[in-house]
C-alpha cells in the first residue's frame, strides 16, 4: 500500500517536482517518507596532486567530501521545510559519495521501501543525479516512480494508463501499481502492436474487473520507433495522469543498459511513470 516510501532529492538539479509529488503521496496515503540526498565527490583534484604526499591528498579529499556534504544538506533542507509544513512522518539522510558508488548505494537502500520516487533524467543537462534512476530500477527489486522535470504540483492518479505487452515485466508493473489502480477513477490498458496471446489487453481488463477496477483497452498499431510516442499521445488525449510500464534493459558486461522504449520514456516522458523491472 506504499506505506514506506523513499524519495531521492537531487543535489545538482531542481528539487521541486519530486518534493511536491513525494509529500503529496505521503499525505494522501498516510505514508512514512524518507528523503535522501547525495553530494557527489570529484576525485580529479586529488588525483592531480604529485607533491606533498599522503597528507596533501587527504586534505584535498577531505575538503571535497565536505563540499559534497554541504550540497546534499542544502538539497535536503528544502525537502524538510515542505515535510514539516505538511506534518507528515518523515526522515532524512545525506551522503557524500563518488559517482560510481552513489548509484549502488541508492539501489541497496531502496530495497527496504515499497516505492522510490525519482526525478526524470535530463540528457540536455549532464548531472550525476541523472544516473540514479537507472541504478535503482535495476538494483532495488521494487517499483520506481519517475517524476518529469516539467511536473507541476502533486501526482494526479485519477486516470491511470497501463502500457501492456503481455510480458513478465509488464505484469510485475501491473501488480506493483495496484494501490494506484484501486484508487483510480479510470484505467486504460494501452496495447501497441498487440499480437494474440494468453495475456491480452482484454484479459487484463477482465482481471482488473474481478478486483472491482473498471478498465478499458485501447489498441494501436505503429512502427517500433513510434511506440513510446504512441503511448504518450494516448496519455495526452485521454488526460492520463500516471503511466505504468515495465522497465526493460539488458546486460553489457557489468553494466545494465536500458531498452529502447524504456530509454525513450526516460528521456521524453510528459507524465509521471511507475516502472518495475
Amino acid at each position: 500500500m506504499f506505506r514506506n516510501i523513499l524519495v531521492h532529492i537531487p543535489s545538482e538539479r531542481p528539487v521541486r517536482p519530486v518534493i511536491d509529488v513525494a509529500v503529496g503521496l505521503a499525505i494522501a496515503r498516510r505514508s512514512h517518507l524518507d528523503a535522501i540526498a547525495i553530494g557527489y565527490e570529484s576525485m580529479g583534484a586529488a588525483g592531480m596532486i604529485v607533491e606533498g604526499g599522503g597528507a596533501a591528498v587527504a586534505a584535498v579529499i577531505g575538503a571535497e567530501q565536505e563540499r559534497a556534504r554541504e550540497r546534499a544538506a542544502a538539497a535536503i533542507a528544502l525537502f524538510e521545510i515542505e515535510a514539516k509544513l505538511a506534518k507528515i512522518a518523515y526522515g532524512t539522510r545525506t551522503l557524500a559519495a563518488v559517482p560510481a558508488e552513489a548509484g549502488h548505494t541508492m539501489g541497496a537502500l531502496a530495497r527496504l521501501y515499497d516505492m522510490t520516487i525519482l526525478l526524470q533524467p535530463d540528457p540536455s543537462k549532464p548531472s550525476y543525479d541523472n544516473e540514479i534512476p537507472q541504478h535503482i530500477l535495476f538494483n532495488s527489486g521494487g517499483p520506481i516512480l519517475i517524476v518529469p522535470y516539467i511536473q507541476k504540483g502533486p501526482l494526479d492518479a485519477h486516470h491511470v494508463g497501463i502500457a501492456w505487452d503481455g510480458s513478465r515485466l509488464a505484469a510485475r508493473a501491473l501488480r506493483d501499481a495496484m494501490p494506484f489502480l484501486m484508487g483510480a477513477n479510470a484505467v486504460t490498458v494501452i496495447a501497441i502492436n498487440e499480437e494474440a496471446s494468453e495475456a491480452s489487453s482484454d484479459q487484463v481488463v477482465a482481471h482488473l474487473g474481478r478486483r472491482g477496477i473498471a478498465a478499458r483497452a485501447q489498441r494501436l498499431t505503429t512502427d517500433h520507433s513510434g511506440v513510446q510516442g504512441a503511448i504518450l499521445s494516448i496519455a495526452a488525449e485521454s488526460n492520463i495522469g500516471l503511466l505504468v510500464m515495465g522497465g526493460y534493459g539488458h546486460s553489457r558486461l557489468q553494466e545494465r543498459i536500458l531498452g529502447g522504449v524504456t530509454r525513450k520514456m526516460f528521456d521524453c516522458m510528459t507524465v509521471p511513470v511507475l516502472m518495475s523491472h
